[in-house]
């Protein structure tokens, strides 16, 4: 077993040891929205949203983006949970304005080891075996922040499976200064 290993059990233990009344919390988030952002590990919804365990679900990838998964994340919230109103939120400083599909797909075919970026871009080890199956993957690239805040709320609010009233809100996390700014337009 790892070191990370050991560390996150011997904190869940401490974590489950007093988890008390948290057990009773219901399925429905207790208030009632959505928050769909980065995985980026900077990110904390949590502290940034105010939110303690129950208030809200959370729905995180790379990149906060509107994939098919996360609408089918929060059309479950909506129908089945009850949110009522959804957040996109992006953030500055992100991965994913840091490369393309086609930067991705040759990185993979050429290994599928862990890649290196420096100054001049993204370097593979060439360490293969790598795999073409990248190149048929759309991996939701960024290329400008504010605009990917803009399309993934729109294509939220026009999907098919949206209802016409939940209000989805478009922000950018601010890895500076911990501030949610509104994108306008969005």
């Amino acid at each position: 077993m790892s070191k990370i290993h050991d560390e996150v059990l011997a904190a869940n233990k401490v974590y489950s040891a007093d988890f008390g009344d948290k057990a009773k919390l219901p399925m429905p988030p207790g208030r009632r929205f959505a928050i769909l952002t980065c995985m980026d590990a900077r990110l904390d919804p949590a502290k940034f949203a105010g939110l303690s365990e129950g208030d809200a679900h959370v729905i995180r990838n790379a990149g906060g983006r509107a994939s098919d998964d996360a609408i089918r994340s929060l059309v479950i919230s909506y129908k089945l949970l009850g949110t009522q109103e959804w957040f996109v939120i992006h953030h500055t400083d992100c991965g994913m304005l840091t490369f393309t599909n086609e930067i991705m797909s040759d990185l993979l075919a050429s290994s599928l080891k862990t890649s290196s970026v420096d100054k001049n871009g993204w370097h593979d080890s060439g360490d293969g075996p790598g795999s073409v199956e990248g190149k048929y993957i759309n991996w939701l690239t960024i290329s400008d922040n504010a605009k990917s805040v803009i399309e993934d709320v729109q294509r939220i609010k026009h999907h098919p499976l949206v209802p016409d009233d939940i209000p989805v809100y478009g922000y950018i996390y601010d890895c500076k200064s911990g501030k949610l700014v509104k994108v306008s337009g969005a």
